[in-house]
């Protein structure tokens, strides 16, 4: 299901978000070259009990994409501004790839305004990564880029997916990776995009690690989500951030990659119900 888009304007700058439901609310924060359609598959039932806000970040989707800061420290900045904006006091906190280490920047630099943590397949958490990220982080990707993702091959993709869909074949794998990949056709996506991947990620992997912090967020609830089969992330940044944070929880689905909440909605909106409803909220229990 797809939620309309609404706007706000922030700093001067166009911002695009979903808003959906109504109670306690959830923060949605998608991965790099996403948008909030990343999380499509689970926001209608977690709407259901909860206000779900979903934003395209600066630099993504239908949000503008500024020449300016694509730090981790800007983005939490910014999701601080959002909230004000929609007059949302304190947020669960739901951050998959990029996202995860935005979120958990958020939580450091805005402890007040965070009930509860989760991740999912996050970055930031450990050096390794994907080897085509560290190559595009490299010097001189910005000349390769726009040769990357050209029209013809974008027109044929479209096609053939098109194509599958009416066939009944849908891999929502698949799906999410070419949603990041079309983006880049675009000249402004791309320039924010090398922005935000040189902002955490070099030729030797990723360069920013919260691993060092994560006793910050002792007190804070933390639920770690991760596909076995993440080739993004490896899951065991996920065992190593278990291991480290004292009472979180970790949830491993086998057979699942990089993107748990689309390839696998039903049991992720089952852990997510379950570690709301069992996990008390820091606002509120230090209240």
């Amino acid at each position: 299901m797809t939620h309309e888009y609404e706007y706000l304007d922030l700093h001067g700058d166009r911002v695009a978000y979903r808003d959906v439901g109504t109670g306690d609310a959830l923060l949605l924060i998608h991965g790099m070259a996403g948008s909030s359609a990343t999380w499509d598959a689970i926001m209608a039932p977690l709407s259901r009990r909860h206000r779900v806000i979903a934003p395209d970040l600066p630099g993504h989707g239908d949000s503008d994409k500024p020449r300016g800061d694509y730090s981790l420290g800007a983005f939490a900045a910014f999701l601080r501004d959002l909230l004000d904006e929609l007059d949302v006091r304190s947020v669960t906190v739901v951050g998959q790839s990029l996202g995860g280490g935005i979120a958990m920047q958020f939580t450091y630099q805005h402890p007040d305004r965070c009930e509860r943590l989760v991740l999912i397949g996050s970055g930031g958490l450990g050096r390794d990564v994907n080897w085509m990220l560290r190559l595009l982080a490299a010097p001189g990707a910005e000349l390769v880029l726009p040769v990357i993702a050209p029209g013809p091959v974008l027109r044929a993709g479209e096609k053939v997916r098109s194509w599958a869909s009416s066939a009944g074949i849908r891999s929502p794998r698949a799906d999410q990776t070419w949603r990041a990949y079309s983006s880049l056709a675009d000249g402004d996506t791309r320039r924010a995009f090398l922005r935000t991947l040189r902002s955490v990620v070099d030729h030797r992997g990723q360069a920013v690690s919260a691993l060092n912090r994560l006793y910050l967020n002792a007190e804070l609830p933390t639920q770690l989500i991760w596909g076995d089969k993440d080739n993004i992330i490896p899951v065991d940044h996920g065992i190593a951030a278990h291991k480290a944070i004292p009472g979180s929880r970790l949830e491993v689905l086998p057979g699942i990659g990089h993107y748990p909440h689309a390839e696998a909605p039903d049991e992720v909106v089952r852990i997510l119900d379950d570690f709301l409803a069992t996990a008390p909220a820091r606002a509120r229990r230090l209240s």
